[in-house]
Order: structure tokens, then sequence, then C-alpha cells
């Protein structure tokens, strides 16, 4: 294991005013936010700011990615009002961007895409002129499923590609690398007018250059925003921590990535595929 989390990686504990608020809404209304259930740093900062990344068809994942906190086993049956419960939050919140994501749900015919497009249609019935970012599983490629996504019409269509291909089979293994660049082909055939997302933690074992190989795949598809963060090893049971990043090869990451034609690249230890998503919908023109 590398040495002790560096300074630029420690983050202040969370609990001011707003976060309680929003953690007492969320419980109330019975949903599930990926920031707690993923362990993710920024929860104190973006719950305190009012935003949250809603987490929808339950806390339970089909899936077991070796690097991933969220709880995975046999989920249970969806809950079909969940759609209007999160719509209902981000309308009490006055959210201008609101960011959706859920668990892989194998086990569904449509993989829980039909509960997706109805969340962001309730979204933008009930709160006009808050845009919706979705981050969505890889739908077992299934192009009836990514096209109900799409045809709701949600402003940013992500799903993170998270390693590079040498480490899927140890990292994620029911996820496939090539899976994820023909989705985006996808997207980019079904919905061309709606910018494409995606992510990749560093750490577990990658080479700079592949990462930038990465990069420049996804930049082959035709993905417009790219988010790069640190690998935090969640427990002892998750793939070990390879090492620290620091934050001038993020920086040169970000600037490698605008130089190849990102719309907006977000580089830095602590950056999630969602953390400061308004600020990067701004900064991409979207």
């Amino acid at each position: 294991m590398p040495e002790r989390k560096p300074g630029w990686l420690k983050v202040k504990a969370p609990g001011g005013p707003n976060y309680l608020r929003l953690q007492s809404l969320i419980r109330a209304r019975g949903l599930h936010t990926v920031c707690e259930e993923a362990h993710c740093p920024n929860v104190g900062e973006c719950w305190e700011h009012g935003t949250a990344t809603f987490m929808i068809l339950g806390d339970v994942c089909t899936r077991n990615c070796a690097y991933c906190a969220v709880a995975h086993g046999r989920p249970p049956t969806y809950d079909l009002d969940e759609p209007a419960r999160v719509a209902a939050v981000v309308a009490e919140l006055g959210l201008r961007h609101a960011v959706i994501t859920s668990v892989d749900r194998d086990d569904l015919p449509d993989f829980g895409a039909s509960i997706f497009a109805e969340t962001v249609r309730l979204i933008h019935r009930d709160v006009p002129g808050c845009s919706v970012e979705v981050l969505v599983p890889d739908f077992q490629g299934s192009e009836p499923s990514v096209s109900a996504v799409l045809q709701a019409g949600p402003e940013i269509y992500n799903h993170n590609t998270e390693t590079v291909p040498r480490l899927y089979r140890r990292a994620r293994p029911g996820g496939r690398y090539t899976r994820v660049m023909d989705i985006f082909r996808l997207a980019k055939r079904l919905a061309p007018g709606i910018p494409t997302k995606s992510g990749l933690i560093l750490g577990m074992g990658e080479t700079i250059e592949e990462v930038v190989m990465v990069m420049r795949d996804l930049r082959e598809v035709d993905v417009d925003i790219l988010t790069l963060g640190q690998y935090l090893r969640p427990s002892a049971d998750h793939i070990p921590l390879d090492r620290y990043y620091t934050p001038e090869e993020f920086r040169r990451l970000y600037e490698t990535g605008m130089a190849m034609g990102f719309r907006h690249v977000e580089s830095g230890p602590l950056v999630r595929s969602s953390y400061h998503a308004w600020e990067q919908v701004q900064a991409a023109g979207v």
C-alpha cells in the first residue's frame, strides 16, 4: 500500500446545516444517493451546496466491481413511485441541474431504463428549467434501453469507462471495454444533439500511457466531457490502491484532454463523475 493519504486528499468532515437538511429530506423520501452509498469524499462539500446525485432502482447492485463500495447481491423489487419522489426532492431543493444514477439492474428486462426515462420526464415536467444528467449503467449494450433514456431528453448522457482495458477483467468483471465505446457510438447515432460524458478513476495499476490511450478512444467516439479522479480504496476487500496521482499529474492530463478536443475536462484528486456537475455543464456550453 502507498503511504498514508496525502494532504491534497483530506477533506472537511460533513455536518453543516444544509448537509443535515438534505440528509433529512432524502431519508424522509426513502431515497438513496451515490454520494453516501459509494462513500464519496465530496459529500460534505456538495450537500452543503444543496446538490446530490440521486441513486435510483434501489441500493443493491447486481454486479460486484472490485473498486466500488455499493452493496451487491439480489436487489429487491424496484419502486415504481421512485421517479415522482426524486422529482419532488429536486423541486423542493430548487436545483438547476440534477444528476440521476443507479445501481446495475441486470435482473430487469430493460435493465432499469424505463425508470431512468420516467425520472427525467418528471423532473422536466415538475421543475422547468432544471437540466438533467443521467449517469447510466451499460444496460448490457441494449439499444432499446439506451434509446428509451435518450428519448426522455436528458441534457447529458453519462456512462463511466472507469479504468483501462487491461484492468477490466479484474476491476469490472461484469463490464466490457468495447461495449462502453459501442454505447457512445450508439448514443451519438440516436441523439447526436445530446452531449456525452465519461470518467475514469486512477490509481488501480494503470499507466499514464494507458490513460491517454483511453482518452483518445473516448474522443474517437465523440465523448464531449471527461472526468478524471483519484481511486480511494473503500476497504481491504477492494482492489488495492497502486499509487496516488499528484495535482500536477492531474493538471497535465487536463491539458492533454483539452488539446484532444473535449469540450470540458474535470481533472483532479477529488474529482468524481458528478463533482461540480453544474459547473461542468456551464464550462462545456451545454
